[in-house]
């Protein structure tokens, strides 16, 4: 661990590093710095502080040893009755980054009535399946199911855990991650692992003005979760693979506190991230009617509507209709952005589109670096030529 500590002896009381604090993490008391609880411990201020009064501290961590710990488990979530999508995904990358160490592919399954989709497992090249199969598992108890998920990993041992970012995988990652004392880093956009068994876990930061490259050096097992739509699953293979274990409950779900009292299904209804083509409307429309001309477009395409930030924050849209960090992942076949300018939380959430057409004024947005087709042009003048072509085409 790492904190910040302030010679006082040595502070003239400037106040460059409460200038500096890109969190408004040090406030001045009696001429002096304080830190207060927003400090990330990032270092800007010890850079900027010219009497060099201001220092970072170091806490080492012992090491384990990573040769006692191997091979990536993915947990397979199962949402609906169904496997969740992103579970092929992760194992589609897992297998992926165990080529590079020679790593084995292994997923866990818990639930009620959940052996039947660990057949389904083996035809993704997974080396084995855990299975925690019981009906004190048959709804969703954060608790129970990381107790589940601790007990195969203290018997597995493996090097990396990855998770899907979903509701249920952002409440059972954190807990596991806890429980062994290590780090996780969330909703990663990509993920490579170095020949020391390292993953590097990459994700916009500083409100996506950067891409952060995050490591654990000296905990096992390093924990991610990834959202739907960024990785991608693995064919199916015809001749199934792989050994069904089948785990013993352990004694921490039967402790388990919590109940379920009632359960009230919420009618499935259409997401964004399954559309096939999307067109996307940014900061570039000029009043909230103009998204008719977006919405007709995405129609005549026989595809779905979504926006970005911006849009959301002035009420024009609503956010499962956003693309971005705080809103959805993406991956259609086409996708036209119109007047998006293409900041880094936009573009990490739908670069993965097998063709983006992108129109906007500006020839150097940054949409275009991801664009595969750049139309630099006015929207209002593009958008309904295309809509005029379409309606021609089909009559």
């Amino acid at each position: 661990m790492a904190k910040i500590a302030i010679l006082e002896r040595k502070c003239t009381g400037c106040g460059l590093c409460q200038s500096n604090c890109p969190f408004g993490a040090i406030d001045m008391k009696n001429g002096k710095p304080d830190l207060n609880a927003a400090c990330k411990v990032c270092g800007i201020c010890v850079k900027n502080c010219p009497e060099k009064a201001i220092l970072k501290l170091e806490t080492k961590v012992d090491s384990v040893d990573k040769s006692k710990w191997n091979d990536i488990l993915v947990f397979a979530e199962v949402s609906g009755g169904r496997l969740h999508p992103v579970c092929l995904e992760l194992i589609g990358k897992a297998r992926e980054l165990a080529k590079n160490v020679n790593y084995k592919v292994k997923a866990v399954l818990v639930g009620s009535g959940v052996s039947a989709f660990a057949e389904e497992l083996r035809h993704y090249g997974v080396s084995e399946i855990a299975v925690y199969d019981d009906p004190a598992l048959s709804y969703f108890r954060a608790d129970a199911y990381a107790s589940c998920v601790e007990d195969y990993i203290k018997y597995a041992h493996p090097s990396v855990v990855l998770v899907g970012a979903t509701s249920l995988g952002r409440s059972l990652a954190p807990r596991l991650s806890t429980r062994f004392h290590t780090g996780l880093t969330a909703d990663c956009t990509k993920l490579e692992l170095r020949e020391n068994t390292d993953l590097v876990q990459i994700r916009p930061a500083f409100g996506g003005n950067i891409m952060a490259q995050i490591i654990t050096t000296n905990t096992r097992p390093q924990f991610a979760t990834v959202r739907y739509k960024v990785m991608n699953p693995p064919m199916r293979q015809e001749e199934a693979a792989g050994n069904i274990v089948p785990r013993k409950i352990p004694k921490a779900v039967a402790d388990c506190k919590s109940s379920c009292v009632s359960v009230q299904p919420i009618p499935p209804k259409q997401s964004i991230s399954d559309a096939e083509i999307l067109v996307v409307g940014g900061r570039g429309l000029q009043k909230e009617s103009d998204l008719d001309m977006i919405k007709e477009l995405a129609q005549l395409l026989g595809g779905d509507w979504a926006t970005t930030r911006p849009l959301v924050e002035k009420g024009w849209s609503t956010n499962d209709r956003q693309i971005g960090l705080s809103g959805r992942t993406v991956r259609p076949r086409l996708i036209i952005t119109c007047g998006v300018s293409g900041a880094i939380q936009f573009t990490a959430c739908m670069n993965g589109s097998d063709h983006i057409v992108s129109i906007n004024t500006d020839k150097d947005a940054p949409i275009f670096d991801v664009a595969h087709i750049a139309i630099v042009g006015d929207l209002y003048e593009i958008v309904p030529a295309l809509i005029k072509q379409l309606k021609e085409a089909q009559a």
